[in-house]
């Protein structure tokens, strides 16, 4: 790679540091921004740099929202306020959005826990869960992580830090295989997993 351009290896470069862009694909991705209309271009860069400066997380449910707008989850009257899913990231909430089969809030925790990747539970968002579940009294607690060791140990972390409380938790149930991911799941598996979800307390 040596031998191309300077300013295409620093495209390259950060190109790489994009987490989900396989590297089959990288070479594919860098021709399709180096082919596209200049106006093109500047129209994607002008998107992604307002994105960065009106786009934060939610302070409450940690979704993504428009920071002069009212969160789409947490201020919908039409949503049940006693019911929270719990969820790792913004996209899993959008996956079981797409499930058409849970009116309740969300609340992402950024992750699970994972000391081999230097994650532990004050990384995530739990203790801000923890106090909204106890500020808002909510009943039930939808755990919906995915079914990996990581996954268990957040939920059992969670569910010893809210044992005290009067509230029904519950984890999704028949459809999701065990060391599964959310996002690897078709909408009718995950609906059937949020609408049998398995209590846990």
């Amino acid at each position: 790679m040596n031998d191309l351009p300077d300013l295409i290896q620093k495209l390259l470069y950060n190109l790489q540091q994009v987490p989900y862009l396989a590297s089959k694909n990288l070479y594919k991705v860098a021709d399709f921004f180096l082919d596209q209309d200049g106006d093109k271009t500047i129209q994607f860069c002008k998107i992604l740099l307002e994105v960065k400066q009106q786009v934060a997380r939610c302070k409450q449910c940690f979704t993504w929202q428009q920071v002069a707008q009212a969160c789409t989850f947490c201020d919908d009257l039409k949503r049940d306020k006693t019911i929270i899913c719990v969820v790792e990231k913004w996209s899993d909430v959008l996956l079981v959005e797409r499930t058409s089969n849970f009116n309740g809030q969300y609340h992402v925790l950024g992750g699970v826990i994972s000391p081999l990747n230097g994650i532990g539970p004050q990384t995530l968002t739990i203790d801000f869960l923890v106090k909204r579940v106890a500020a808002y009294k909510s009943q039930e607690l939808v755990l919906a992580l995915s079914q990996t060791p990581e996954g268990e140990a957040t939920v059992a972390y969670i569910l010893d830090r809210l044992k005290s409380l009067n509230l029904k938790i519950s984890v999704l149930a028949q459809g999701m295989p065990v060391g599964s991911s959310l996002e690897y799941m078709d909408r009718v598996t995950l609906m059937k997993a949020i609408v049998n979800r398995k209590q846990l307390l």
